[in-house]
């Protein structure tokens, strides 16, 4: 797809960690930005609609750019100008993947429009995206839909994709307030007991099961000692939600760094197919919602980034 002069590039929001698999799983979700990349004859049109505007840079310290700039060096290709609109719908600041999206939107923009490329490299894309971001955990399900295993080796970033059971409805507490991921990560100890460690490897394995198989098991599989309890501090309402949700028997998480509160609610058979908003645990769960908290019934994204060669400045064509 080289030859493309412009495309639309949607990526989903993500969820990472899932409790107990810090660092090495993560969610995708049905909550997406979307971003028009065009080719132009010469200088950098930044324009950010939807969350954000106004608030974001755009100019070339604007992530997009700057992953689109990283990619451009990787494949040693110079585009005379750039123009970029991304159209925001992920919540930021709130461990929701924002940058992970952002980050993957302008490695692929890159690989789509280079000219001296046949087409996209998911590996490639995904080892590079996990070098700007620091690890694979949200740009691995950002890129390939559903739930990611990720994982780094001497020679980068590999990932696998599960497909989650069509049981299983993400729902999303997100607060008014942010949280920097380099704060939350600076509240970990550097080391954690050996028993804590077999903890998480035992709830991890249950995880992927859970997840795929037997829903049933997502209260046990998503126990976590790592990191929830230790950043509690920096985001005490979270921590509450967390502690009422789970003790009320509901599979809640804090989703990636936080604030925001991820549960994993569980469908009926005949309640799968329809609006999951509907669904009995749902309800249940929207009605937990604390004040000046927003609740998202959400579902997951199996398809992960989608582009699109951009026909004109208003329609795209998927393929």
């Amino acid at each position: 797809m080289g030859s493309a002069e412009a495309v639309r590039i949607r990526v989903p929001a993500t969820s990472a960690n899932l409790g107990p698999a810090f660092d090495c799983a993560g969610l995708a979700l049905s909550c997406w930005d979307s971003v028009d990349v065009a080719v132009t004859d010469a200088g950098l049109d930044v324009r950010v609609e939807g969350i954000g505007a106004g608030e974001l840079p755009t100019d070339e310290s604007h992530l997009l750019v700057q992953a689109f700039r990283a990619a451009c060096a990787e494949l040693g290709w110079t585009p005379a100008g750039l123009r970029l609109t991304a159209r925001n719908g992920i919540p930021q600041g709130r461990g929701m993947g924002s940058s992970a999206a952002a980050v993957t939107a302008g490695v692929l923009a890159a690989w789509s429009l280079c000219p001296d490329v046949a087409g996209v490299d998911d590996a490639a894309v995904l080892r590079l995206c996990s070098q700007i971001e620091g690890h694979p955990d949200n740009v691995a399900p950002c890129l390939l839909g559903g739930a990611t295993l990720s994982w780094t080796t001497a020679a980068g970033a590999r990932a696998e994709r599960l497909t989650v059971d069509q049981r299983v409805a993400p729902v999303l507490f997100v607060p008014a307030t942010t949280l920097s991921t380099h704060l939350a990560r600076g509240l970990l100890p550097a080391t954690v007991p050996h028993a804590d460690a077999a903890h998480a490897a035992g709830r991890s394995a249950l995880l992927v099961h859970a997840l795929t198989r037997d829903p049933g098991l997502l209260l046990e599989a998503t126990e976590d000692r790592l990191h929830q309890a230790q950043r509690a501090p920096a985001m005490p309402e979270s921590a509450a939600l967390l502690t009422r949700l789970r003790a009320d028997g509901h599979a809640a998480v804090v989703s990636g760094a936080g604030p925001c509160v991820l549960a994993l609610a569980v469908l009926a058979h005949d309640e799968h197919a329809g609006d999951p908003g509907s669904a009995a645990e749902v309800r249940a769960l929207r009605a937990r919602t604390p004040e000046d908290w927003q609740c998202l019934p959400l579902r997951v994204d199996h398809t992960g980034a989608v582009v699109s060669p951009l026909v004109d400045d208003h329609d795209a064509v998927s393929f």
